[in-house]
């Protein structure tokens, strides 16, 4: 696996005015350094892989400038160097970042004059949450958090100023959240002010933050709400419920911002059914939209300002979006860092299960567009992975007005690994008839009937299951075996309601939907009986550790990644810090019928007595958010309770490592996992 590990030893760099930034990786150093360099100087040698390159003779010095050295951060942070938050100012003079420090557990926040390479006096402060830059750089506003790390005071600090940071707001309600971002343009920064009864956005001046702020939106509580500004409107994009009744999905509405207000909002499109707004993107000339419908994802890019023909609200398709190309079974669409508001190319993610990651730079000025970067996991030299691959104008003739699908252009042009990997789709019926969608990815060489298999799952907080092409999976596919993704319900992709139907007291709709998945694959003959194993992270660990309590002779074999185990005791008890959004997941135990409920599915609650049980391999680390101490004791009741087989372990893999901070330990740990299913299905 080490082998086949991403090689890059540079992030893409990303234009932002005159400068372009990247992080890239020293010989032989742990940790990267953030760098940038003229875009303009010797541009005709600026490398996607290698942005360093190049000398300015007019200056006599390298072309290079080094902002950040994470390795000498390790150095002041007792050898450790974890950064959460990192923003450069509007002017290019700062960069504001945070830094974990190990003795404090808590995150550090530093200001670096980025002309002189030092470190500024002030603001220097603990437990920062959120930052956010006004008055172009002069001044910067973040957030502290109390030692339950609930982000609860709002500070204001003038940059080389000797006073002391301004408390513009605290909130003393144990209840209360805040938290604040700039707009695109930074004209403004938004207040989220969020509870389990509410939630606000409240608007500040950047040019002038102590001035009053204006609340612009209220509604319910925990809602997702992102307010955005382009020449005199702003935009806000939530999954607010609409005059008292939930909404199914995201929605953007518009409103002056002469005139803010929670009742000035109005709908920018009509509602379509079967399509899903998952996000949106704002520069100076466009706005681009991430749009579902059912599996298929489409990302599209509007004109703006809106022509003054149009009224709002207006069906998409009066604003004649431009589809911009994809490759085939696209499943997940991430926006990249697009800092500069005046560019109108965007960066975005794209990944697919048969496909490794590409960062995509579209031009929506013509519609031309370039892969970045990507990686070649199979190192196949016939194609070129860092070539100009450029889409045809959008300006060329076409009766669907310049649709750039990507049949036009070919798979070749997306560097698809569907030569040799396929990629298939299945709506398997659940226990009570809901149909789960169900994701294969198998070899096309390797596969027949009967091949060994793997089944993923998540279903919790409403995040989409990840289901991108992974180089670790490889060594699974070429040794016949079919990955499965189940797409369960508690999981995103599918609308809210699908989330809340797997939450709570409805969670083992999750369970019973991974289960029928699982048994769907056997009846089919896809996967030979005896040779299935399930794959968990964090909640996901939650997930298969139920279904294997459901239906223990379903699995040979089940990694637990991190996993959540003893639900009812960690909810009563929390040891750990949890938030609303953890309870609002997986249910208060103080309410009767919400304790039974968590009872009914929690994994450590139903070990069944005197029945074989799959090998498990659960993993667990001291830096994780769930205690380890939960998989300690799951592991132990299940050797204690179930039936003992020899070719049956249970292993318990403990490590003090962060392991999510190297790619090596994460590699390492993954090769130890998939040796371990290997040896438990295959020698079956």
């Amino acid at each position: 696996m080490a082998s086949r590990l991403a090689s890059d030893a540079c992030t893409p760099p990303v234009r932002w005015g005159p400068w372009l930034y990247y992080r890239r990786a020293d010989e032989g150093k742990q940790y990267p350094v953030l760098c940038r360099r003229s875009a303009a100087l010797h541009s005709e040698f600026v490398s996607y892989s290698d942005p360093s390159a190049g000398f300015d003779f007019t200056a006599g010095k390298r072309i290079e400038q080094k902002l950040v050295d994470y390795n000498k951060e390790a150095e002041r942070f007792g050898g450790y160097s974890y950064e959460e938050l990192s923003e450069v100012s509007p002017d290019h003079r700062f960069i504001a970042y945070t830094m974990y420090d190990k003795e404090k557990d808590s995150f550090t926040l530093m200001v670096r004059d980025l002309v002189t390479g030092t470190l500024c006096d002030k603001p220097r402060a603990d437990r920062v949450s959120n930052i956010s830059w006004a008055m172009d750089g002069k001044a910067l506003v973040y957030i502290v958090t109390n030692e339950d790390r609930r982000p609860y005071r709002l500070f204001f600090s003038i940059i080389g100023s000797n006073k002391d940071d301004i408390l513009m707001l605290e909130e003393p309600d144990e209840n209360i959240y805040l938290n604040i971002r700039h707009t695109k343009d930074f004209r403004f920064i938004t207040l989220n002010v969020f509870s389990d009864t509410h939630s606000k956005v409240y608007l500040i001046n950047a040019s002038d933050p102590l001035s009053r702020m204006t609340l612009v939106w209220e509604g319910e509580s925990q809602v997702h709400c992102i307010v955005e500004h382009h020449r005199g409107c702003l935009y806000l994009f939530t999954d607010a419920a609409r005059e008292g009744t939930p909404v199914d999905s995201h929605y953007l509405m518009l409103s002056d911002v002469e005139s803010p207000g929670p009742k000035s909002w109005k709908d920018v499109f009509l509602e379509e059914s079967g399509i899903i707004l998952e996000d949106v993107e704002f520069c100076e000339t466009h706005m681009v939209l991430i749009l579902r419908q059912g599996r298929k994802l489409k990302l599209c890019s509007v004109n703006l300002p809106f022509p003054e023909h149009i009224k709002v609200p207006a069906r998409l398709s009066d604003f004649h979006p431009f589809d911009l190309p994809l490759p085939n079974h696209a499943c997940q669409i991430l926006s990249g860092p697009n800092y500069d508001y005046h560019s109108s190319t965007m960066r975005f993610t794209l990944s697919s299960p048969v496909m490794p990651d590409a960062v995509v730079d579209y031009n929506l000025l013509n519609g031309r567009w370039k892969i970045v970067q990507q990686q070649n996991m199979l190192h196949e030299r016939t194609k070129a992975l860092y070539g100009n691959t450029f889409a045809a104008s959008m300006d060329k003739p076409s009766s669907k007005r310049g649709d750039l699908s990507s049949e036009v252009f070919g798979d070749c042009d997306w560097n698809e690994l569907s030569e040799y990997y396929a990629c298939e789709y299945h709506d398997v019926p659940s226990k009570d008839g809901v149909l789960v969608p169900l994701t294969l990815v198998y070899s096309q060489k390797h596969k027949q009937d009967g091949n060994p298999g793997l089944l993923h799952g998540h279903g919790a907080y409403g995040e989409i299951l990840d289901k991108r092409w992974r180089s670790e999976l490889k060594s699974l596919l070429d040794r016949g075996w079919v990955i499965a993704f189940a797409d369960v319900r508690g999981g995103g992709g599918y609308g809210k309601k699908w989330h809340q139907d797997g939450a709570r007291t409805k969670k083992m709709n999750s369970i019973f939907d991974f289960v029928s998945c699982g048994e769907f694959l056997l009846e089919k003959g896809i996967i030979q009986e005896n040779k299935l194993a399930g794959w968990g992270y964090s909640a996901g660990g939650l997930l298969v550790a139920s279904a294997i309590n459901t239906r223990p002779d379903l699995f040979r074999a089940v990694v637990l990644k991190v996993p959540f185990l003893d639900v009812c005791n960690t909810l009563l008890h929390p040891i750990l810090p949890l938030t609303a959004i953890d309870y609002e997941e997986f249910g208060f135990p103080v309410d009767h019928e919400e304790f039974l409920s968590i009872r009914k599915y929690s994994p450590y609650d139903n070990i069944q007595k005197d029945v074989p049980y799959p090998a498990v391999f659960v993993t667990s680390s001291f830096n994780t958010r769930f205690g380890v101490w939960e998989a300690a004791k799951w592991a132990a009741k299940v050797r204690e309770v179930t039936q003992y087989d020899s070719e049956r372990p249970v292993i318990l893999n403990l490590t003090t490592d962060v392991v999510e901070e190297s790619k090596y330990l994460q590699t390492k740990e993954l090769a130890l996992e998939t040796a371990f299913l290997i040896k438990m299905v295959n020698d079956t």
